[in-house]
């Protein structure tokens, strides 16, 4: 169930580096213990229109989407060690940003085709 949604900014990262990245932010996610390696999906979005401080810096801003329930503890060491692993693939790159939002379980409805 959980999402990391990754935006970036198109003209700083090859498609190479971001496939990269993805697998790695899954490998990093599901080593926190957090969420079950089987259950997560990310996906990236590069952007070619952007501004960052109303200039045109280089950004990576992951947002990672799972149900509610989880310890402000744990969302905390799932974000640092996300945002590690965006400074280590990303050295280059102005800006790294990591958000955890929850979302509600009552709320939340997928379909699966069997």
């Amino acid at each position: 169930m959980p999402h990391l949604v990754m935006d970036y900014s198109a003209d700083h990262l090859s498609r190479d580096r971001i496939g990269r990245m993805i697998e790695q932010l899954a490998v990093t996610a599901a080593a926190t213990g957090v969420m079950q390696a089987a259950d997560i999906k990310v996906r990236a979005r590069g952007f070619d229109d952007y501004l960052v401080a109303g200039k045109r810096d280089s950004f990576v801003h992951l947002a990672v989407f799972m149900l509610a329930g989880r310890t402000p503890e744990q969302k905390v060491a799932l974000s640092v060690a996300l945002r590690q692993t965006l400074v280590e693939h990303c050295p280059d790159i102005t800006s790294l940003s990591v958000d955890i939002r929850d979302m509600d379980p009552e709320a939340y409805k997928k379909r699966l085709k069997p």
